[in-house]
C-alpha cells in the first residue's frame, strides 16, 4: 500500500501526498482533524488522508470512520463530495445548537446527540453529530473536552463487532455519550438530596429554594438532552437503513434500555423536586405564621400596660383611686396578673 504522509500533514489531507501542495495553498487549517481510519473486515487497514477516503469507499467489505472536533463550516464543505453530504446537514454541523434528533437521507442516517460534562458545579453541554453511510462513518463532537479515542480503542478490540460496519461503530458513539450521563444523574440526586436535608432547617430554610432553582435547571438540561434520545433509538430500531440489521439492533435496543432507565430516574427526581419545592414553602409559611403569632401574642400583652398607664396619664382632676394609699401597688399587680394570664393563654394555645 505503500508510506502515507501523517493525517495531520497538509500535503496528505488535501493533495493525498501528491507534490506541489504546501501549508501555504491551504485555504484553511485541517486542526479540526482527529482520525480518519479505513477498516476491512473489523481490522485497521490504515490511517486515511482525506484525499484519498473515496479510493477506500469502493473496497469491498471496508468502511473509514473519521472523526472530527469543532470544525469550521467552510471545512465540512470540503468533505461534502467526499461523504455526500447533505446541505441540510452541513449547516447543522456548523451552526450547531442542535437537539437531540435523526434524519434519513436515503440509505445514511444524520444523528445529532447532546453531551454532557461536570466542571466544577457547572454543566458544560456539548453536541456530538453523526453521519453514517454504508462504508463510512463521520463523528463531529463540539463543545467536548471528552474525545472519543476510547470508542475507537473498544471498538479495534471486538474486530467480530467491528465487521458489522458503521451501524456498530454509530452504536458504540452513543453507548459511550448515553453512559457518561449516569454520574451526571447521581450528581443530580445528590444534590437533591442535600437540598432536601437544609429543608429542614430553621436557618437555612430560606436559602434552601435557591439550591431547589439550580437543581431543578440543570434537571431540565439534562431532561432535554435525554428524553429526545428515546424517540431517536426507537426509530433507529424501527428504521430499514442498512446500518441497523439483525446483528447490531439488539445493541442499539441495549441503549434504549440505558436512556429509559436515566430518563425514569429524571422523572422520579422531577416529581420529587416538585413536591420537595410545596413541602418548603409550606414550611416557609407555616414559619412565618409562628412569627405572626408570636408577634400577636406579644402585642396583646404589651397592651395591658400601655392600656393602663394611658388612661392614668390622662391628668383628669376626678379619677378613681387616686387618693388610695394602696393604689399605685394594686394597678401594677392588676396589670401584672393580666399579662400573666395572657402569657400562660397564648402560650397553652403554642403561641409563645
Amino acid at each position: 500500500m505503500g508510506t502515507k504522509a501523517p493525517i495531520s500533514s497538509p500535503q496528505a489531507i488535501v493533495g493525498g501526498g501528491k507534490p506541489g501542495y504546501h501549508a501555504a495553498d491551504l485555504p484553511f487549517s485541517f486542526a479540526m482533524l482527529v482520525n480518519s481510519v479505513a477498516y476491512t473486515q473489523g481490522r485497521k487497514v490504515a490511517e486515511v488522508p482525506l484525499g484519498e477516503i473515496a479510493d477506500y469507499l469502493r473496497r469491498p467489505d471496508t468502511f473509514v470512520w473519521v472523526g472530527l472536533a469543532d470544525p469550521e463550516p467552510a471545512e465540512l464543505v470540503t468533505l461534502k463530495d467526499a461523504f455526500g453530504l447533505h446541505e441540510l446537514t452541513i449547516e447543522d454541523m456548523g451552526r450547531g445548537a442542535q437537539r437531540p434528533k435523526i434524519e434519513e437521507y436515503g440509505n445514511r442516517v444524520f444523528l445529532v446527540l447532546q453531551t454532557m460534562e461536570i466542571d466544577g458545579d457547572r454543566l458544560v453541554a456539548g453536541e456530538t453529530h453523526i453521519y453514517a453511510g454504508e462504508h463510512f462513518l463521520l463523528s463531529v463532537r463540539r463543545r467536548s473536552s471528552v474525545g472519543y479515542a476510547a470508542v475507537r480503542a473498544r471498538c479495534e478490540e471486538e474486530p467480530e463487532l467491528l465487521r458489522h460496519g458503521p451501524g456498530f461503530v454509530a452504536y458504540a458513539l452513543m453507548d459511550f455519550i448515553v453512559d457518561r450521563y449516569f454520574p451526571i444523574v447521581t450528581a443530580l440526586e445528590d444534590d437533591l438530596n442535600q437540598a432536601e436535608e437544609r429543608m429542614f432547617h430553621k436557618a437555612a430554610m430560606r436559602h434552601t429554594p435557591q439550591l431547589f432553582y439550580r437543581v431543578k435547571r440543570r434537571l431540565m438540561r439534562v431532561r432535554r438532552a435525554l428524553f429526545p434520545l428515546l424517540e431517536v433509538d426507537s426509530r433507529l430500531q424501527g428504521s430499514r437503513n442498512p446500518l441497523v440489521n439483525d446483528a447490531t439492533r439488539p445493541y442499539f435496543r441495549d441503549v434504549f434500555d440505558h436512556v429509559s432507565r436515566l430518563c425514569e430516574n429524571l422523572e422520579g427526581m422531577h416529581e420529587m423536586l416538585t413536591t420537595a419545592m410545596q413541602v418548603n414553602l409550606s414550611l416557609i409559611t407555616a414559619a412565618e405564621g409562628d412569627v405572626t403569632k408570636r408577634l400577636a401574642a406579644w402585642g396583646a400583652i404589651i397592651a395591658v400596660p400601655t392600656m393602663v398607664g394611658g388612661i392614668y396619664g390622662m391628668n383628669f382632676r376626678h379619677m378613681p383611686e387616686l387618693e388610695w394609699v394602696y393604689g399605685y401597688p394594686a394597678a401594677l399587680g392588676l396589670t401584672f396578673a393580666a399579662c400573666g394570664l395572657l402569657y400562660y393563654r397564648f402560650k397553652k394555645a403554642g403561641w409563645l
